[in-house]
């Protein structure tokens, strides 16, 4: 869910330039999923498309990724006095050609004062630049209150989520940058990272935060102009690629040291004190210190993490940290409140640690079980444990597919939202895509199936324009310029085709789109809920006046969902409330009419794949003129229906409601 977020959130524009969001810190890192939560808030850096690092003496890009907008600023990366913190310059101006999109540059006359500087007004979100030049973040109305927290903006979006986001202000670097130039070409006894995994980390660069190094604080220049190097992307993937064993360690090292608290001050002095980043530097430095038999043969994660938990208090002990990828760069220094913490982590061993895991961890898991009391009030023996531990596994598998489920149904409704709530350009659908992409390849499918039918919105809304080349761009860009449905699609767009003929062949190619989607996603879906393929291939069946079709379709639908858990409903935005009749967009008017809250709860005004497939099947009954015995069984599967659905499904009881008249007034044969 947080990821469909940021990848729907923010997407650049082309008319302004805008943030782009990257998903960082644990959200991104994990593959596995703990039944503890693992995910304290949500982490997204935002890089302005309109300006980029390079690494001091670096030549100005000519090309650069198509979420960069037309025009951007070339600021260099110089060494500050402190290692892994740094200054920008502002050095060029690039400008993309028309002809060939290359980019090419103006050189800026630099100053040694024209350093980027950071605003620290508590009242402010704002980057400025000494000179005419300005970065600023814009807050958009509506999306959740903000306020500073240390180098982030935390911003309470509590409608999408119950987490909070913590958004960091960045620039892009697209190179690896010098000051961790060593890193890629140093001795590793046991092949981590393998070759694959570094080529791949040094090609996605790193980010400048702007964020000051605690000693330079009171520094007025260094405390605005100083940034630090972000290797937030390399993490990501570097810690992607860890055997589970090492993931399951990262976490439980994790929920160790903050229920110990150990990440908190023991006073108010102001001390600074260990983080989640010195566990994920450790656990760094591990993997690649370590053979893989250390972590995979005769597997003990309480042997693992004790030694680890050594480790770090031997580094606590020396203030010593080492980054892991700035070389004579130290994570602690002398204004870390370190001593209570190694004193802490100084006597455990096993036995404690064995102990802990299962009061705290353990305990805490089965707490998440329904009679979590019965089920772990006596773990006495070492049967009685494996029996409660079971159990906690057994509950997770069960709530695990229920889960993917409200994740699958959220993300569809928010891919749908921001389609249909934004202005589309070539620039935001490269992102969307990209961002879908990595999440879930399917959602990239859907998504296309939402901008195919947005555009024949559009298109047969606009009596002046209909279908223009900012369409196609958008329809090139979203479908593949060499894919089969770009192929078959375009080349009729472009014809003289009439409005309504260009409107339906769109809408055509979304609802194979929609199809391929429902036919990937449901057997994932299968043993939580009952998901039909063709409600949306009947809907388009119906339109078309292939009321034969409909029927045989709608018909299977119903059969397959009358008694069974369905809990899948189809939106009625715009882009989908064209495939259906008057009927049906009269009664969603009234819905949000009448019950205004509706808007905000999708619930309430879509409508499930059951009503829909009752209705379709309803009105191809009487269309085809079907028999009373005919319409006195659809009859009763209308009242069946009534009794399933909860009174706050608005929508769906006015569809029944109305179906059940359609057929009280058919006439009789």
């Amino acid at each position: 869910m947080h990821s469909v977020n940021a990848a729907t959130g923010h997407p650049p524009d082309d008319k302004e330039a805008e943030h782009i969001p990257l998903i960082t810190g644990s959200v991104a890192e994990f593959y596995i999923e703990p039944m503890l939560p693992h995910v304290g808030d949500i982490d997204v850096m935002l890089y302005r498309n309109t300006h980029l690092a390079i690494p001091r003496g670096h030549p100005p890009p000519t090309q650069l990724p198509a979420e960069f907008h037309n025009y951007v600023k070339v600021y260099e990366i110089t060494d500050s006095h402190v290692r892994g913190y740094v200054y920008l310059l502002l050095r060029y101006l690039l400008s993309k050609r028309t002809d060939n999109d290359k980019y090419e540059y103006f050189e800026c006359d630099v100053k040694p004062c024209d350093v980027v500087t950071i605003s620290r007004k508590e009242d402010e979100s704002n980057m400025t630049l000494h000179g005419p030049y300005l970065l600023h973040i814009s807050q958009r109305e509506g999306e959740g209150s903000t306020n500073i927290h240390g180098p982030a903006l935390l911003r309470d979006n509590s409608h999408l989520s119950q987490l909070s986001v913590d958004f960091v202000r960045c620039v892009r670097c697209l190179s690896w940058p010098s000051q961790a130039s060593d890193w890629p070409t140093r001795h590793r006894n046991y092949g981590w990272p393998d070759s694959t995994t570094l080529d791949r980390v040094v090609s996605n660069g790193c980010d400048v935060v702007g964020m000051t190094h605690r000693r330079c604080r009171q520094h007025e220049m260094c405390c605005r102009a100083q940034w630090r190097l972000s290797f937030s992307r390399a993490e990501i993937v570097l810690i992607n690629s860890w055997m589970p064993v090492q993931q399951i360690t990262y976490h439980l090292l994790r929920v160790y040291v903050k229920t110990e608290r150990l990440t908190e001050s023991a006073d108010n002095s102001g001390a600074a004190t260990l983080s989640n980043y010195h566990i994920k530097t450790l656990m760094l430095w591990a993997c690649e210190l370590k053979p893989g038999s250390w972590w995979a043969e005769n597997l003990n994660l309480v042997r693992i993490c004790v030694e680890l938990l050594q480790t770090l208090s031997v580094w606590l002990t020396d203030t010593r940290c080492p980054h892991y990828f700035v070389r004579d760069c130290n994570l602690l220094d002398n204004s870390f409140n370190v001593e209570r913490v190694a004193s802490k982590l100084m006597p455990v061993d096993e036995e404690h640690l064995s102990t802990w895991f299962i009061r705290h961890y353990v305990g805490q898991c089965a707490q998440l079980c329904p009679f979590y009391v019965f089920l772990f009030g006596d773990v006495s023996t070492s049967v009685k444990l494996h029996k409660a531990v079971s159990e906690i596994v057994r509950c997770r598998l069960n709530t695990s597919l229920h889960d993917m489920w409200q994740a699958v149904d959220y993300a569809e409704a928010r891919i749908t939202a921001a389609v249909s709530g934004r202005s589309l350009t070539v620039r935001s659908c490269v992102y969307w895509t990209n961002e879908l992409t990595k999440i879930d390849k399917r959602f990239s499918i859907y998504f296309s199936s939402i901008v195919l039918l947005h555009v024949a919105c559009k298109t047969g809304g606009l009596s002046r324009n209909g279908f223009n080349d900012k369409w196609t761009d958008i329809l090139t860009t979203v479908l593949g310029h060499n894919s089969s449905q770009c192929c078959s699609v375009l080349p009729r767009c472009t014809t003289e085709l009439n409005t309504s003929e260009l409107v339906e062949l769109l809408q055509q190619s979304a609802v194979e789109h929609l199809t391929t989607y429902r036919q990937l996603v449901a057997p994932d879906l299968g043993s939580v809920a009952t998901i039909v393929t063709t409600d949306i291939e009947a809907l388009y069946a119906y339109k078309r006046g292939d009321y034969q079709r409909c029927l045989q379709l709608s018909t299977q639908n119903v059969h397959t969902l009358l008694y069974a858990l369905c809990r899948h409903s189809v939106s009625t935005t715009p882009e989908f409330i064209q495939l259906m009749d008057d009927d049906i967009v009269s009664l969603t008017a009234l819905t949000l009419t009448v019950s205004p809250e509706c808007r905000d709860k999708r619930s309430c005004s879509s409508i499930s794949q059951l009503t829909l497939s009752l209705y379709l099947m309803t009105q191809c009954q009487l269309k085809l003129h079907h028999s009373v015995t005919s319409l006195a069984q659809t009859l009763a599967y209308v009242k069946v229906a009534q009794r399933r659905h909860p009174r706050w499904r608005t929508l769906d009881h006015l569809t029944l409601k109305l179906t059940e008249r359609k057929v009280f007034g058919a006439p009789l044969n």
